[in-house]
């Protein structure tokens, strides 16, 4: 029955990022997106590539620090070779058990946590992220006249929203909320810098016009990948974005190209991780789903979940 269930789960997303790429083919010319392909200067990309490896190591960094409050004391080394071969889970086996699927079975093993905790380490981590989008967001607003609302509001609506944020992590996951300011100036790191890769992206083509519409949608684009309704969001930012294109007077081939020269840059940055499957001892042997399902079910047998500090 699982898997049947998973099978059906990649057939629906396969189904749904084809009609997302049929839709957007009837949007924009394809022969023009290549034209743009081929028109890109390629010492502008691998500057792009390097920002957002950089941002893979900033986002290693602050998962690090989320890690360490829980009380697992691993080095910035071993986390990075996690968090690489994580990424290329992602990428290459999104049918699997993920990528964080798989940081969490290993981390569960190694240090005999309960997966709750280390779970919930994870995903503030995520949340982190997903606040530094939102910021960035706020910021874009102000510089974009076709978003016409009062400056006040996205301004207010951030504050009051990182207070009530801040205080729920306090109140209920004191272990979580420890460092705060630091790991969301991480947060901006990693964000700020793929947003360096969009403008890198952008400048292979000789870009001279206004960035932030490009940013805010691409900004966008990621929030709404979120849903889990494609493959790794292929699909999705391409049709946000050409959509995006006819509100802020954008190109809407330069818009796909960017995203799609983003997604080949991400697939690249993520490639060193199959290093760590054939060639690391450390990592060797990774689990199927569930042989990892079954591992986590009897280690949280004998592990106490009275440790994840709820108050």
């Amino acid at each position: 029955m699982k898997r049947t269930k998973d099978v059906v789960k990649i057939l629906l997303k396969l189904g749904f990022t084809v009609l997302l790429i049929y839709l957007i083919s009837q949007k924009i010319n394809l022969g023009q997106v290549k034209k743009v392909f081929l028109n890109s200067e390629p010492s502008f990309i691998f500057f792009a590539l390097v920002s957002y490896f950089l941002s893979q190591l900033a986002a290693s960094w602050r998962l690090l620090q989320y890690l360490h409050n829980i009380g697992i004391k691993v080095s910035y080394s071993y986390n990075l070779k996690l968090y690489l071969l994580g990424s290329f889970y992602n990428v290459f086996l999104p049918g699997g058990i993920g990528g964080d699927g798989f940081k969490i079975y290993i981390l569960r093993r190694k240090f005999q946590l309960p997966t709750k905790k280390i779970f919930l380490a994870m995903f503030f981590d995520r949340l982190s992220g997903l606040w530094a989008i939102g910021l960035l967001c706020v910021c874009l607003v102000l510089l974009i006249p076709q978003i016409a609302i009062s400056k006040v509001v996205p301004v207010a609506a951030l504050s009051t929203g990182t207070l009530i944020y801040f205080f729920v992590l306090r109140r209920f996951f004191p272990d979580y909320a420890k460092h705060f300011i630091s790991s969301h100036f991480k947060a901006c790191m990693v964000q700020g810098l793929q947003q360096l890769s969009i403008i890198f992206i952008l400048l292979s083509q000789g870009f001279a016009g206004k960035f932030s519409p490009y940013l805010f949608s691409f900004l966008v684009s990621s929030i709404a990948t979120i849903i889990p309704v494609s493959f790794g969001g292929f699909g999705l930012r391409e049709y946000v974005m050409t959509h995006a294109s006819g509100i802020f007077n954008m190109n809407q081939n330069l818009a796909v190209f960017v995203t799609l020269t983003f997604l080949i840059l991400s697939t690249i940055a993520a490639l060193p991780g199959i290093w760590f499957i054939y060639r690391s001892k450390e990592f060797a042997n990774p689990p199927d789903p569930e042989e990892a399902k079954a591992f986590e079910r009897e280690a949280d047998k004998t592990a106490s979940f009275d440790d994840v500090n709820f108050k």
